[in-house]
């Protein structure tokens, strides 16, 4: 029988495409034996091991605009735009609560990216065998200059995307035969280079960390050369990837509802669209 893992991009709240995309996958019963999940795409996924149908976008559209969840006084107050206590405290609780039980028991193997800032590489955190996956996923979460580093087993992390964008090799290395990627950006799409004064801004924030200061300064080389191969391995058959059919102008930090929610009901409409395609590359 064929192992099957899906791959979810980051992107912060670009990740509402991907959210679409898998809550058509819940509703249709689309089960995966793996999931990998990087920066918002670790959060995305949390729901979809727990099997929790529009939780994603309820959080999202239901406390983007709460300040207590996003925004610059989080940043003042907690050191991190977004207040990930708010999140995996009283939201994950009490408000929009998630169903621990089910993520935790599940069978699917969730793997969450972080980057090891003292090495500058990526590190797989697996539910299960880490001594904290909650951690884990905050830690790949964490925005460089917009949080702060999480610790784990006394090491410090950040946003696993510092060090990997979309965690596809994983999947191929630990021998999945299908593999369906989540990416949140357009085919063709180009990371920027990175600014000059970001670049000094970098070096001052993380003059200790000099192998995570490389890591962040080769991002748009790296990004271009993952999406390369990642196109390569879909001529191959060897994934299939969904991919936001125009250029996605959400903000990392979007407070637009309208947006939001578009960008949402364009990831629902692209699984839909590619529903068939999808299907047999599955099961073929």
């Amino acid at each position: 029988m064929n192992r099957k893992a899906i791959v979810l991009e980051g992107g912060s709240l670009r990740c509402m495409f991907s959210a679409g995309a898998v809550d058509v996958m819940m509703e249709r019963k689309i089960k995966y034996d793996g999931l990998f999940g990087v920066s918002a795409g670790a959060l995305t996924g949390v729901n979809y091991v727990s099997e929790q149908i529009g939780r994603t976008a309820g959080v999202n559209l239901g406390f983007v605009n709460d300040k207590r969840y996003l925004g610059i006084r989080n940043l003042i107050l907690h050191k991190s735009i977004f207040n990930f206590d708010f999140l995996f405290g009283e939201i994950s609780d009490t408000l929009l609560p998630l169903d621990r039980e089910t993520f935790l028991s599940s069978r699917c193997q969730y793997t969450a990216v972080a980057t090891n800032c003292l090495t500058g590489k990526a590190e797989y955190f697996e539910k299960g065998s880490c001594s904290d996956i909650y951690a884990a996923i905050r830690a790949s979460a964490s925005m460089p200059l917009l949080a702060p580093m999480v610790p784990i087993d006394g090491k410090p992390y950040l946003d696993g995307g510092v060090s990997v964008s979309v965690p596809y090799r994983k999947a191929l290395e630990d021998g999945y035969d299908k593999i369906v990627v989540i990416t949140t950006r357009e085919h063709g799409y180009q990371k920027p280079q990175i600014p000059r004064s970001l670049a000094r801004l970098y070096a001052k924030s993380y003059r200790d960390y000099p192998n995570l200061i490389h890591s962040l300064l080769s991002t748009p080389r790296r990004y271009s050369r993952e999406l390369s191969e990642l196109e390569g391995l879909e001529a191959q058959g060897r994934v299939f990837v969904l991919r936001p059919p125009t250029p996605v102008t959400v903000s990392r930090t979007e407070k637009d509802l309208g947006k939001l929610q578009a960008l949402y009901d364009q990831g629902k409409a692209t699984c839909e669209k590619h529903w068939e395609a999808l299907t047999r590359y599955l099961e073929s």
